[in-house]
């Protein structure tokens, strides 16, 4: 009897502890010691630098972001609003009164472009709108840029230009997109896409059979022989995210920086060998690990790897089906092409 009351006691203390290990699993939530009870939105402020005033892990805010049915667009933040710091059921709360140069009897109008941002959208603005990543399938039989007026070989905005091939859409305004980069899978040498670089807009006045006339509006670069031409994007841009960890197990590596940079920092923009395919989305957050240094060693002469160090946390913004582009937000540590992505 004794040694079965002994093993049922047992039973229920590794039960317990299983239990409280389980809480402490879920509660994730550390604030930074240095953390403000409220504190004042200003302009040119983001939802990810508010966050990170208060928690450690800043992409952590929806988890205490209480949201008040009696404030006008709860889900939005402004400047002059007051985020405080408050304790439900002995975990924290992030909570918004408006701010007091917003209260009036009258009916209130509050543009959406005032805002707060979840990131900062200048940094990432370009790569939402210019750039895309294409299959072979779509390179290859999209349309090409054959020349020009007058025998022109290159052109820019005002310039007529011509393409052959079939439009993949009856639109008339469409853009003119240039291959910039071929991702390929550096583990397993899969073909990943076509990073795509939209170098015009262009306006489609006319069509005879497979040659395609294009009048050249807003450029960026110059206009060449082969670039293509392509629908513009119809999905809207998206400028808020709700922060989320990608699906357990999601791992991957920095493919390329975009924008020419050769080092990673904060702000930077990057592409990773992860997508749709992979269940990630946008406003999903991955930790990075700075891959470690190949050295001799200096006693026996024998090469070793040092260990891997986390560098950094990045926010995909733009998901493709098997890559997807991101946003350093934090850097501890300089990163580099080939660096390591893991779930935060």
């Amino acid at each position: 009897m004794k040694k079965l009351f002994c093993g049922l006691l047992t039973c229920l203390l590794l039960l317990t502890v299983s239990v409280a290990n389980a809480e402490v699993r879920k509660d994730r939530i550390q604030l930074r010691e240095d953390h403000p009870t409220e504190y004042v939105v200003v302009k040119g402020d983001t939802l990810w630098d508010i966050s990170g005033r208060f928690l450690q892990h800043p992409w952590q805010w929806p988890d205490v972001w209480e949201v008040n049915p009696q404030i006008y667009n709860p889900h939005l933040i402004y400047p002059g609003d007051i985020i405080y710091l408050s304790w439900v059921n002995g975990q924290p709360r992030l909570s918004m009164r408006p701010g007091v140069a917003r209260l009036s009897p009258k009916a209130r109008v509050s543009p959406l472009d005032d805002a707060i941002p979840a990131i900062p959208l200048k940094d990432i603005i370009a790569f939402l709108s210019d750039h895309l990543v294409a299959d072979e399938d779509l390179l290859n039989n999209a349309p090409y840029v054959v020349g020009g007026r007058n025998n022109r070989i290159i052109a820019g905005a005002g310039d007529r230009v011509y393409a052959r091939g079939e439009l993949k859409s009856d639109e008339r305004l469409q853009a003119v997109y240039r291959p910039a980069t071929q991702y390929l899978d550096p583990v397993t040498g899969e073909f990943l896409g076509y990073e795509m670089l939209k170098i015009a807009d262009t306006s489609i006045p006319a069509k005879d059979k497979d040659v395609i006339t294009l009048d050249l509006s807003k450029t960026r670069e110059e206009v060449r022989l082969l670039d293509r031409v392509l629908p513009i994007e119809e999905t809207p841009i998206q400028s808020l995210f709700q922060p989320s960890a990608v699906p357990e197990g999601t791992e991957g590596l920095i493919l390329s920086v975009l924008g020419g940079v050769a080092k990673i920092g904060q702000y930077n923009a990057v592409a990773v060998n992860v997508g749709a395919r992979d269940s990630v989305e946008p406003g999903n957050v991955m930790s990075i690990y700075r891959t470690g240094e190949n050295v001799r060693d200096p006693v026996t002469g024998e090469r070793i790897a040092l260990p891997d160090e986390r560098a950094g946390l990045l926010m995909l913004f733009k998901v493709f089906e098997k890559v997807s582009y991101g946003l350093v937000l934090n850097a501890s540590n300089v990163m580099s092409v080939g660096d390591k992505v893991f779930e935060p």
